[in-house]
């Protein structure tokens, strides 16, 4: 059950994990691989997430989900791209970031839909073929025994 709370108050892990369908320990599992997702953390460890890590954390999701992105992939999208320019200012605050202008102009302002699959060579792709048909005959050598 989702509470109703003001746009900029924090929020619990229960209540990000419910806002955007995922698990709490899913968020966790993220807070390890990016540096980028930062909540407050009392001394008992309850941890609170201010709205730009939410905002921070849905384009995570998005990129993990939406895009298909693998973590590493992603991680390396947000180090070369920056925060700024994948989340736009809209949103989030200034003081948030900690990039340098220098390192927020070069970088794309475009996310792309699909992460570009690697291309094979027509001999790679020949060894592969030969490799299955060598598997087929040995499966079909054992299963005759």
């Amino acid at each position: 059950m989702m509470i109703n709370k003001s746009k900029s108050a924090f929020k619990t892990i229960a209540e990000v994990a419910e806002e955007l369908g995922v698990a709490t320990h899913v968020l966790r599992f993220w807070e390890t691989k990016f540096n980028q997702i930062k909540p407050m953390k009392t001394s008992g460890g309850r941890r609170y997430y201010r709205p730009d890590d939410v905002e921070i954390i849905k384009l995570i999701k998005n990129l993990l989900y939406k895009n298909r992105y693998t973590i590493e992939g992603a991680q390396q999208l947000i180090k070369t791209r920056g925060l700024k320019t994948l989340l736009g200012d809209e949103e989030i605050q200034k003081d948030f970031f900690e990039e340098t202008p220098a390192e927020i102009s070069a970088q794309a302002p475009v996310i792309p839909e699909k992460p570009q699959k690697p291309r094979m060579s027509e001999a790679f792709l020949k060894g592969i073929a030969e490799a299955v048909a060598e598997l087929k005959t040995l499966r079909t050598k054992l299963t005759n025994l």
